[in-house]
């Protein structure tokens, strides 16, 4: 472990950490184009994930993620996870958790306030402006459920192609980078944006955890070679 970066994790008041899809790799969930197995292998995940699709077929879209949310469900949260919750309980207030994932691992291990940035898969929404008919825990039986009176329909909360994403989380998470000592990027390639702007816009030094080069790797004052669960729980640990 690099001593320098130790030294900043613990000297930093505000810290500010963001996640992709390498910090849940070790839990072995599935990539977004690796979950395209047995029956969904023929279909192109960037067709199915979006309003469109779901308008015009959704039942398939339905399933489809019912099927994504099974595998998910089947993974923990690794050591990665685990520890920057526990860094979370033990620094109440320090430490803003930011994530591209939609798997909520990052909850699952106890992680308060995540700003999920892309949503979550095992949360649903209303398609449409909910009506005062609309009541979720009521929602008719199908797929997907939907409002026996008006029709209206729920979706994953999760952001599809072509959607921006939820202005609030986004909003929290500039606020975040702005006013960090220290901003942790995790398992993310940056190259999809905005999130990944939030490392080129942090106040504090940035330093990237990968075991692979990243399109931040220029704006990084560290670069730490290696994976979430091998080097979180070092760098977590004070």
């Amino acid at each position: 472990m690099n001593d320098q970066v130790l030294g900043w994790v613990r000297a930093a008041k505000r810290i500010a950490v963001l996640t992709g899809a390498g910090m849940s790799a070790e839990s072995g969930v599935p990539t977004f184009r690796d979950a395209q197995t047995g029956l969904w292998a023929q279909f192109d995940p960037a067709q199915l994930a979006t309003e469109e699709a779901f308008r015009a077929r959704p039942s398939m879209v339905w399933d489809w993620y019912a099927f994504r949310r099974e595998m998910i469900a089947q993974v923990e949260p690794n050591a990665g996870h685990k520890a920057l919750a526990d860094f979370a309980r033990r620094h109440p207030g320090r430490m803003t958790l930011i994530t591209q994932n939609v798997d909520g691992l990052h909850q699952r291990a106890g992680s308060p306030g995540v700003l999920a940035l892309h949503g979550n898969i095992f949360e649903d929404k209303w398609l449409d402006p909910p009506k005062a008919c609309c009541n979720a825990a009521a929602a008719a039986a199908g797929s997907p459920p939907y409002c026996d009176r008006c029709g209206n329909m729920l979706r994953p909360d999760v952001v599809w192609f072509g959607e921006a994403l939820p202005l609030r989380t986004l909003a929290a998470a500039e606020d975040a980078a702005r006013a960090c000592d220290l901003m942790l990027v995790v398992g993310t390639s940056g190259v999809v944006y905005p999130a990944a702007g939030l490392a080129r816009t942090a106040a504090g030094k940035v330093v990237i955890i990968n075991p692979h080069p990243t399109d931040l790797d220029d704006a990084a004052d560290a670069v730490l070679r290696g994976t979430a669960a091998q080097l979180l729980p070092q760098l977590m640990e004070d």
